[in-house]
């Protein structure tokens, strides 16, 4: 009897659903919207999993009773206690199949990695860490961010680069030429209507600031630089926090590197390795190039003990060509 796997990355931004046999052939594709139910509530993450899992299965043919197994790697699934209500929904659906339900982060882990466990270290708009040994065993932070005293997101790297701005103008640290690349930034006048601008919101700092500071640093700017170096240090120590608790610190794994923030500057990889490195040296820093549903897929198959090792290249091959037909192509700096 043919098995078929459903894997699900349900994003902050963007969803995804494929649905692959059991050769590492996909054979079925749906795509939606956001779905994090801490922007848009259970019902809405309802609403957009039901889409995109009828689109995969219309394309596959199938039905919900034929799936074996379903994984599914969830945005704002952090905490025990938000599992069982996604369960529900779930079950609601009509989804009876075995299944896994995970952060989205690890999805990323287990397609990135080479082996299927290690550590990944996102980093984009926010961050996170999370890590799983051989056994499927979980390491993690929290993922709030700066109220966990967690950094390592672009907004993160922005309001370092802004202390140092602040610092040079009243003469703390030395000057930088951040100052003037924010003052055009946002159209300031001078530093002062700069720092009075943001302190009374006449003027504020996107996303798009973040390049503003990989200019600088990469144009040699010695303080932008450090910025620099400190989110790739705070990224590895969070990195090191999972080291430690799966036990990882005399082994080699693959330290999947994911997220956009990685593409500003070589710098913050480096400093993610020294860091690690320290207490880990076998890490091997990786870049994650294959879309994150291929690791629901692979978290599927793993509930019937199918072993996914060997299909990987035809999973991430097979993907990447479902998303290509639909008009997605897979960018694994974003």
């Amino acid at each position: 009897m043919k098995q078929y796997f459903l894997g699900v990355d349900v994003g902050g931004s963007k969803s995804h659903a494929v649905i692959s046999d059991e050769t590492g052939k996909v054979i079925g594709f749906g795509q939606g919207g956001r779905g994090n139910h801490e922007s848009i509530g259970y019902d809405g993450f309802a609403t957009v999993l039901d889409i995109v899992a009828k689109q995969a299965l219309h394309q596959a043919g199938l039905e919900r009773v034929q799936l074996t197994a379903i994984g599914m790697g969830i945005a704002g699934l952090d905490w025990p206690n938000d599992e069982p209500l996604h369960r529900k929904v779930l079950e609601n659906l009509g989804f009876r199949a075995p299944m896994a339900l995970v952060n989205d982060a690890v999805i990323g882990l287990i397609a990135g990695s080479r082996t299927g466990w290690g550590i990944s270290v996102v980093a984009g708009t926010g961050s996170n860490c999370r890590g799983r040994d051989v056994n499927g065993h979980e390491g993690r932070v929290s993922g709030v961010g700066e109220w966990s005293g967690e950094y390592g997101g672009g907004g993160d790297l922005i309001h370092r680069a802004m202390h140092s701005v602040t610092k040079a103008w009243c003469q703390r640290e030395p000057e930088t030429v951040l100052s003037q690349k924010f003052v055009e930034h946002v159209g300031a006048t001078d530093v002062t209507d700069l720092l009075e601008g943001l302190s009374r919101e006449r003027y504020r700092l996107g996303s798009s600031a973040v390049m503003v500071v990989f200019e600088a640093a990469n144009a040699g700017d010695a303080v932008a630089m450090d910025v620099v170096r400190w989110i790739g240090g705070e990224l590895g120590s969070l990195a090191v926090g999972v080291v430690r608790q799966l036990g990882f610190e005399n082994i080699q794994f693959d330290l999947v590197l994911t997220g956009s923030l990685y593409k500003g500057s070589p710098l913050i990889a480096e400093s993610v390795a020294a860091t690690v490195h320290q207490i880990a040296p076998g890490a091997e820093l990786v870049r994650l190039t294959a879309p994150p549903v291929v690791g629901a897929v692979m978290l599927a198959m793993e509930q019937v003990k199918v072993d996914y090792k060997p299909l990987r290249d035809s999973l991430i091959q097979s993907t990447n060509a479902a998303l290509s037909d639909a008009g997605y192509h897979f960018d694994p700096n974003e």
